[in-house]
């Protein structure tokens, strides 16, 4: 996945809902360019009464009679719009063939395509700098249904910096999607569709996955990964599982906790299925920690590991991004500390503080200089980039939480802080602060590390 260089991570940015220079998330490891149209299919009667037979299927496709609206067999999650849980199924089903699972399976995993904004610097065949718009494509498995929505998890690399998320089901029908909560440090996300939104036909093609114990994995057993291989649509591989409890180096920091599979995770599978020899969902696969030096090592987050975070972030809000003039301002001054950052000066990886901008709504609040914010109302966020894109989803008057590490000695506090967001008091200011030498911001922060730990 693309970041800029040290020098630009720690570059000095007064945190607001404007749109920034660039998007991190245009050049994706483990997606691919592709281009999807979005076609809207709002039949409320035939819709209704599509949910109500989608509810009443089981794993295997039979019709339960009887089963209420907001129920579902076998799922992840259930409930009402404002309850959602988790469901860990403790079914032992019977060993399929790798057919019975790829038939089974590929209503369950969706193509996602993400639409990026970008900034263009130097010449291009359209002319001088301006902004430009592409295209990505992942996968995603439909994991839970509320009363309005399809629940759909995915890597959070998948949907980064995203301006427009449209998803593909098993029958082709693409459907607008937004965001309901993301975890950059986990690289997972869940984005919601609209009930409403999808067909008849959609509704009855589609299942729900159902998640199996990645514990009782072992070395050797086989598996079965569905995705969006190169963008092309759904695709099925099939291999074992080569090792348990990887840990992967990358260029933001060690993945810990990962399977291994030789089964192929190619570019655009990031975000779909892993799944065992009874069809159920042991794995979200990430393809941006495999590598084109080798073959036959792909990696996968273990669905025990990722049901946790989902839970929570499944209770999130369903949020579009606010007007510019809607938009909450934290109002501060921060640099990300990435992971070589605080390898190098012993700190921690996240969003640093080094300044409360005077009447904002950060300095009505607990948060202090040299904090370092980890979560952004309950998500987990690795840089400044992360932070913004979730502030740009908040108005003015919204209350949220901030995690931060604060230092105390030579090692760090957690705590939380509740902050009420404003308005952007001086858009003009704060243009003027964003286009500060970041080089010089650099050269005083690094001057400042050795007294970090000092208060």
């Amino acid at each position: 996945m693309y970041r800029h260089n040290l020098g630009k991570n720690v570059a000095a940015i007064v945190l607001s809902a404007l749109v920034f220079g660039s998007v991190s998330g245009l050049a994706m490891v483990g997606v691919t360019r592709a281009s999807q149209t979005i076609e809207a299919h709002a039949e409320a009667a035939d819709d209704a009464s599509a949910s109500d037979a989608f509810d009443r299927k089981n794993s295997a496709g039979e019709m339960i009679e009887g089963q209420e609206n907001n129920t579902v067999s076998n799922a992840l999650f259930s409930g009402n719009d404002d309850n959602a849980t988790v469901r860990t199924t403790s079914t032992t089903g019977a060993v399929k063939s790798v057919t019975e699972i790829a038939q089974d399976a590929m209503p369950q995993v969706v193509s996602i395509t993400n639409t990026i904004r970008y900034k263009q610097y130097g010449y291009s065949i359209f002319g001088n700098g301006g902004e430009t718009e592409a295209a990505a494509s992942g996968s995603g498995v439909i994991v839970g249904k509320t009363d309005s929505e399809l629940l759909i998890v995915t890597n959070h690399h998948v949907i980064e910096g995203s301006t427009e998320l449209s998803v593909q089901f098993v029958d082709g029908e693409s459907v607008a999607a937004e965001i309901k909560g993301e975890d950059s440090s986990a690289d997972l996300a869940v984005i919601a569709v609209k009930l409403s939104d999808m067909s008849k036909d959609t509704l009855s093609a589609i299942e729900i996955a159902e998640f199996g114990d990645s514990d009782a994995l072992q070395v050797g057993d086989q598996v079965v990964a569905i995705g969006n291989a190169l963008g092309y649509g759904q695709s099925v591989t099939t291999g074992i599982i080569s090792a348990k409890n990887r840990d992967v180096e990358t260029s933001e920091g060690t993945e810990s906790g990962l399977l291994q599979t030789d089964a192929a995770i190619n570019p655009g599978n990031s975000g779909g299925a892993l799944l065992n020899m009874e069809g159920q969902l042991i794995g979200i696969n990430v393809a941006k920690y495999s590598s084109t030096d080798v073959e036959g090592m792909g990696y996968s987050i273990p669905s025990n590991k990722a049901k946790e975070v989902i839970n929570t972030l499944a209770l999130k809000e369903t949020r579009s991004k606010v007007s510019e003039e809607n938009r909450g301002y934290l109002g501060i001054q921060a640099k990300t500390i990435d992971s070589a950052t605080a390898e190098a000066y012993g700190m921690i990886e996240g969003v640093y503080v080094y300044k409360i901008v005077e009447g904002s709504a950060a300095a009505n609040s607990d948060l202090q200089e040299k904090d370092i914010i980890v979560k952004f109302d309950d998500q987990s966020v690795t840089s400044l980039d992360d932070m913004q894109e979730l502030l740009n989803r908040y108005a003015a008057g919204e209350t949220i939480n901030l995690t931060v590490k604060r230092p105390h000695g030579s090692d760090y506090d957690e705590v939380t802080v509740s902050i009420t967001l404003t308005a952007n008091p001086d858009k003009a200011a704060d243009r003027r602060e964003n286009t500060s030498d970041s080089n010089q911001d650099f050269r005083n922060f690094v001057q400042e590390i050795p007294q970090y730990f000092s208060n």
